[in-house]
């Protein structure tokens, strides 16, 4: 399978841990506050998927991918909070919206994520992988 179906698959399920969480998270917390614990939860997991299926750097430091990993994710936690919230507390009540409003922010926001997570990863945290 090409790296881009691996990436896909792999972060498709952190996707999927990422909006899963952040309902249980939700009921104890506010939703921008869920959204970046949501997050952190799925950074933990993607971490191991990509450095062992999708990028295959077994070789590389895994300190130094954890770093950089770290980078590229806090600023996709902000890229993701900014959409998430800015749908869910903006836009939405602009345009009248007010079914499943922040699920759909979330989700909105983690697949928009998606994409520059994959190029941040692949040119910073795994690169020459």
């Amino acid at each position: 399978m090409r790296r881009i179906g691996r990436f896909l698959l792999a972060g498709g399920f952190g996707a999927l841990v990422n909006w899963g969480s952040r309902f249980p998270l939700a009921e104890f917390m506010p939703f921008g506050a869920s959204v970046i614990v949501a997050y952190a939860i799925a950074m933990a997991v993607g971490f191991f998927l990509y450095r062992a299926f999708v990028f295959e750097a077994k070789d590389g430091s895994a300190r130094g991918q954890l770093w950089r990993y770290v980078v590229v994710n806090l600023v996709g936690a902000a890229e993701v909070w900014l959409i998430a919230v800015g749908l869910a507390r903006w836009l939405a009540p602009a345009v009248g919206w007010t079914l499943y409003v922040e699920p759909i922010s979330h989700a909105v926001a983690i697949a928009i994520g998606a994409a520059t997570s994959y190029l941040g990863h692949r040119l910073l945290t795994f690169k020459g992988a």
